[in-house]
């Protein structure tokens, strides 16, 4: 499989291969890789999935994507090694369910690209240690603590991460702040879409080239691809029960990069009728669907933290597999917004409704699959739960009036030393990076 860069729409430039797609993260003209076709998977398998075991179903999604540039033996050890946690479909009630996505070992659904970038990267730099590749990762709130775990002692690699000041909970700015090694926290005084303005500058800086330096984040195709899993998961799981009900799918939605991973994974020929992008009052998809003029405001703050995000990185990828066809009218996206007074009620609604916690995150995703096609009684509604309640301890137990425990993956971080360096600017980035 080979890649082009979406700023490069007649793909007149030479493309890349999939280690120089995640190598490079962003294109030299700024503009994000995207697969040259988009792979068909066989109808009997997908129509059969409970008859694969989760690595064997992970193995023949993302291998099309790599090609020979991994042999079969390795990727397959990537992928279980990727894969070594629960991801379950919990059904609340007959046809509303949640996918679980926070059992990995940071407690988010970053765990899944995180390690499977981590492993490939290790895969094609096992033999060059001498040259130390720098993953620069602006963080919005679990993606940078999934990406310091993931790649935490990988030989060859240093890790820096950008994050907003005041923007991120307590648990999760530990996440990125107390592992020490490879790993380099930087507290921006700014907020996600200051950070991750940082990271495109630093790619494209001449005095940097020679730094190698790659992105983790979901703009990278080695993080953004293997999200395709989930979603193949969750259908085995419907499948396992029989049921072969029209789905939709509720992503809480940040930087958009888990939602076209479902929508790339539904182009494979995976069926799922309808996909919703569930966001915070950062608002700009659901405003552009509607009023077709694609113009970011100010990030406000949330108790969605991780979704903070007025200009989604991966919204170019949705529109390049939808033709630019996309508004309010399209059949099987849409995308909505809620306020924090309308998450903290849903919060409410699903516990005395459902006896089941969520987040804030969840709670957007339950808010989007209950008032999306609402009328349609045959749809299996499937929102994502995308981070373990405890990382939003605070808000979720002044929310809901009850005490959260802490998982082990929590409480031993809760006695370390937080450790950063406050920057201002890019400037100061830069100059961080120069030292490294």
């Amino acid at each position: 499989m080979k890649y082009y860069s979406l700023n490069d729409q007649h793909q007149q430039k030479s493309t890349v291969s999939f280690r120089e797609a995640m190598i490079r993260g962003l294109a030299p003209d700024k503009g994000l890789y995207f697969p040259e076709k988009i792979p068909q998977l066989e109808t009997e398998f997908l129509e059969n999935l409970p008859a694969y075991s989760i690595e064997e179903i992970a193995y023949r999604v993302i291998s099309p994507f790599i090609g020979k540039e991994i042999d079969q033996a390795s990727l397959r050890t990537i992928v279980k090694e990727t894969l070594d946690f629960d991801i379950p479909l919990v059904s609340l009630a007959k046809g509303i369910h949640t996918l679980e996505l926070f059992h990995g070992p940071t407690m988010a659904f970053k765990d899944v690209g995180a390690r499977f970038m981590a492993r490939c990267l290790g895969y094609f730099n096992k033999d060059t240690y001498d040259k130390t590749v720098r993953v620069l990762v602006a963080t919005s709130g679990d993606t940078g603590g999934a990406v310091a775990n993931g790649f935490l002692g990988v030989p060859g690699v240093e890790v820096i991460i950008l994050y907003p000041d005041g923007m991120v909970s307590d648990i999760q700015e530990r996440q990125l702040t107390t592992l020490g090694q490879n790993i380099t926290a930087l507290k921006v005084q700014g907020n996600f879409d200051d950070c991750q303005r940082m990271v495109k500058t630093a790619f494209l800086d001449e005095e940097l080239q020679s730094f190698n330096l790659t992105s983790a984040n979901s703009i990278n195709v080695a993080r953004w691809l293997p999200q395709m899993f989930y979603y193949f998961l969750a259908i085995r799981q419907l499948q396992e029960n029989s049921n072969t009900n029209p789905v939709l799918f509720s992503v809480p939605s940040g930087n958009f990069g888990n939602i076209c991973a479902g929508i790339l994974a539904s182009k494979m020929g995976l069926k799922i009728d309808h996909f919703v992008a569930a966001t915070n009052v950062n608002d700009t998809i659901p405003r552009y669907l509607k009023e077709g003029v694609y113009q970011p405001e100010t990030t406000r703050a949330t108790i969605a933290n991780a979704m903070d995000v007025s200009d989604p990185s991966n919204f170019v990828r949705i529109e390049k597999i939808y033709g630019k066809q996309l508004d309010l009218t399209s059949e099987n996206f849409s995308s909505r917004a809620y306020t924090d007074d309308q998450t903290r009620a849903a919060m409410r609604a699903v516990l005395e409704e459902y006896d089941y916690t969520t987040d804030p995150h969840g709670a957007i995703g339950y808010l989007g699959a209950r008032d999306t096609h609402a009328a349609d009684s045959q749809l299996e509604r499937i929102f994502l739960e995308t981070a373990h309640p405890v990382k939003f301890k605070k808000e979720v137990e002044t929310t809901l009036n009850r005490k959260l425990s802490i998982p082990p993956q929590i409480s031993s971080l809760m006695t370390l030393k937080k450790d950063y360096v406050v920057i201002d600017n890019y400037e100061q980035f830069k100059s961080v990076l120069m030292k490294k």
